[in-house]
């Protein structure tokens, strides 16, 4: 091939890739304001939390703190009742994108705007609660992560370990306080009944950890499930600490416990959820318009196994349940 042919062939080939590069990258110059919205307390910045990984994942598609991309977070410290005022906040900052971290957070970010596009990290059920008209069809300021599948999956955990525990008659329900309008806790009950096992709920609050470990042993807790939120997960050694003294095996929504000596988890893991909640606030950026971004369900769950853990609690575990696991850490 000719010197010519080569430099003609070149000019074609960028005449593709310049145009796509283009929209690949962020605006030059540009600042852009992103709202992060989570009903829990602010992690350090080494946890990580959906607060934490959302702006990682960010960084990945050329989003960077302080250059391009100014991150306002906003947190509730489990207090459900702060949230509005906090979305307000992010409203009168003129945020481009809010990220809501949990449902109450969406819930209390619609409230607040009607023309700031919302992107859910993690929401339950969002057509059934009015969030998006359908899940192919938004139809509205307010797109992402529908978890619908989540609801069923606290049953599942549950399945997973009366597998692991066959002798847990009472199994603590772990989570941030409200625990009473949870759908986990309410799915928990219906699989507990098949399971026979009693489901002992134990709430959260003000992260008084001597307390609610203080109350499964009153209650004479076999086990923990452990629901997901911004502050177990940042306090996740500090829970799993307290589940050791106790020698109680935990099963959990979020890998991160399970890397620190929680016996199971099966769940998305954060950074998953965030690498994806990113490409919503990428598109949104640069132009798209979240009526015509469908929602995607969650449907890819791992189970992790912390097989040193079972040692330590003296468990030997099913076979079975080694061979569906798809990490098991040794």
């Amino acid at each position: 091939m000719t010197r010519r042919r080569l430099l003609v062939l070149a000019a074609m080939l960028a005449a593709v890739l310049l145009p796509w590069a283009a929209w690949a990258q962020p605006a030059a110059g540009k600042m852009y304001r992103l709202g992060i919205l989570s009903p829990g307390a602010a992690p350090d910045p080494s946890v990580p939390t959906l607060a934490n990984t959302l702006p990682a994942a960010l960084r990945e598609l050329g989003y960077v703190e302080g250059r391009n991309l100014v991150v306002e977070r906003r947190f509730g410290d489990d207090k459900v009742e702060r949230l509005p005022a906090l979305a307000r906040e992010l409203v009168a900052l003129k945020c481009d994108v809010i990220a809501g971290l949990s449902t109450q957070g969406i819930l209390a970010a619609r409230e607040a705007t009607t023309t700031i596009p919302i992107v859910m990290v993690i929401a339950t059920d969002p057509v059934a609660i009015g969030l998006v008209s359908s899940l192919g069809r938004p139809g509205g300021h307010i797109t992402g992560i529908s978890m619908v599948a989540e609801t069923s999956l606290a049953g599942k955990r549950l399945e997973l370990l009366k597998e692991a525990v066959p002798k847990a008659a009472r199994v603590v329900v772990f989570g941030s306080a409200p625990l009473a309008s949870s759908a986990q806790l309410k799915e928990a009950r219906k699989a507990a009944d098949t399971l026979h096992v009693k489901i002992v709920p134990v709430e959260l609050r003000d992260a008084d950890y001597d307390r609610a470990f203080a109350t499964m042993a009153a209650e004479h807790g076999d086990a923990i499930v452990v629901l997901g939120g911004p502050t177990i997960i940042r306090d996740r050694k500090e829970v799993v600490e307290h589940a050791a003294k106790q020698r109680l095996p935990i099963i959990s929504s979020n890998p991160e416990l399970t890397e620190v000596g929680a016996l199971m988890s099966y769940g998305a893991s954060n950074a998953n959820l965030a690498s994806r909640a990113a490409v919503y606030v990428d598109k949104i950026l640069k132009g798209a318009k979240p009526a015509g971004l469908p929602v995607e369900q969650a449907s890819t769950f791992e189970l992790v196994i912390n097989l040193k853990t079972a040692k330590a609690l003296n468990l030997t575990l099913p076979q079975s349940l080694l061979e569906r696991a798809d990490r098991v850490i040794r």
